[in-house]
């Protein structure tokens, strides 16, 4: 276990470029292996989770490898070509590795095992195994769906029209995959608008998919069986990173950074939307697309903030950084109420009982609540703060950005686990002029 400390930092300056996005990381491994031929992936996010998944995809019997100029090759197996893996598919802390593969092994004559850390087989499957049961495949395991495990495959699945009842882009996914190899139309049906990365994948693959309004809902149709040919793919960087540096800037007195290569897809940005409504002086410069997806820098300088209550319908678009928005809110002047966050509570961690505790801990003002919490900002933070990490990557980056503007330095119990989605954060926050050390080193 290695403890992180972040001690206050004098003004962060400078250009970065913050690791590949990993939801599009994930994606583009996955239809990599689905088409034939061999497709080259520019950007990819080297960390645990997306290694995971590289790893599963081998074991289903793609040819992948990392060249010389730092770029991914995929030789993929085609729709339909997944082979039997010969061990269980290890996805580490990957919920989103682990539900996505789900979906692609649900519709093959395949039994295939999934097992993954301790903080991943503490988190339900259930919302993803039930529409998949709907094409025909079963899952054996406990009885919440935690894993270990087992999804039997159907060899002939059926079709299936399914209303996701909770804004998930993960169960959505999960059930496009899955849709592929299905003859016939596969529809999922969205009350709520989530990432789009998948249906922007397919469309650069060339998948048959239909998007259309369905009532009040949204309808995502999929014609299954296609023969997939590789593409190139590009990884913009993390939107959910570049909050890290984002916020860190905005609190810090006297910061102006560039990040660079920000992916800016429309149902990703609800972080920037609020730190702009909060008064944060953020812009975006150098705007343009790469395969389908929005891109471009960001300009962050320090700025006096203020509370919001953010509206409950763009929760979807930031769903991950609401742990990282705390930490703008403790510095903002009046409440900042968030709310309609259930889903945080079955993340890596309960990501509002832990934000809570941990800035409880540090002296921040915050009331917890059932679907979310209010944080009364103040000028000053104490800080000098123990945080439990629960094994979660953001929880441990938010509060090492919390130290680098409160009175005395905040400790994480547990750095190891940024590595998950974020190689390289304390040496990148610390070139800006962070001041991020190690406490503790314990093999144990």
């Amino acid at each position: 276990m290695t403890q992180l400390s972040s001690h206050k930092a004098n003004a962060l300056t400078g250009r970065l470029r913050v690791p590949g996005d990993k939801s599009i990381s994930h994606r583009s491994l996955i239809m990599g292996t689905l088409a034939l031929g061999e497709s080259r992936i520019s950007g990819l996010l080297e960390g645990e989770d997306v290694l995971d998944t590289a790893k599963a995809m081998r074991a289903l019997g793609a040819d992948i490898r990392r060249d010389e100029a730092g770029d991914w090759r995929v030789i993929g197996v085609g729709v339909g070509g997944l082979c039997q893996p010969d061990t269980a598919l290890d996805m580490g802390n990957s919920g989103t590795g682990a539900r996505l593969v789900m979906g692609l092994v649900a519709t093959t004559p395949h039994s295939v095992t999934f097992t993954g850390d301790a903080s991943l087989s503490s988190r339900p499957m259930k919302r993803v195994t039930d529409p998949l049961t709907k094409f025909g495949a079963s899952f054996h395991g406990a009885k919440d769906m935690t894993l270990p495990l087992t999804v039997s495959g159907i060899e002939d699945p059926l079709p299936i029209e399914y209303e996701v009842p909770v804004a998930s882009a993960q169960v959505k996914s999960a059930i496009l995959l899955a849709a592929l190899n299905t003859p016939g139309k596969t529809t999922v049906i969205e009350k709520t608008p989530t990432r789009d990365h998948t249906e922007r994948m397919f469309e650069h693959f060339g998948v048959e998919i239909a998007i259309t309004p369905h009532g009040k809902n949204t309808a995502i149709t999929v014609t299954g069986q296609p023969e997939l040919t590789a593409r190139d793919m590009v990884v913009p960087t993390d939107p959910s990173s570049a909050a890290f540096p984002t916020i860190a800037a905005l609190i810090t007195p006297g910061s102006d950074i560039l990040i660079e290569n920000v992916g800016m897809n429309p149902s990703r940005t609800g972080i920037y939307t609020t730190l702009q409504e909060m008064g944060g002086d953020v812009s975006f410069v150098n705007e343009r697309l790469e395969c389908g997806e929005s891109v471009a820098d960001i300009r962050v300088r320090y700025s006096p903030l203020n509370g919001v209550t953010v509206p409950q319908d763009r929760a979807p678009s930031m769903i991950d950084e609401y742990p990282i928005l705390c930490i703008a809110a403790s510095f903002a002047t009046g409440e900042t109420v968030m709310r309609g966050l259930e889903e945080l509570r079955v993340k890596e961690s309960d990501r509002i009982s832990v934000m809570v505790a941990g800035l409880q801990a540090a002296g921040v003002q915050v009331v917890e609540h059932d679907d979310g919490m209010t944080i009364t900002g103040q000028t000053s933070i104490p800080g000098g703060a123990l945080v439990k990490t629960h094994l979660d990557h953001r929880i441990a980056m938010s509060f090492l950005t919390l130290g680098m503007a409160s009175d005395q330095p905040v400790t994480v119990d547990d750095g190891r686990v940024i590595e998950t989605s974020f190689p390289g954060f304390r040496d990148l926050m610390n070139g800006l002029g962070a001041h991020i050390t190690d406490q503790i080193k314990d093999p144990a």
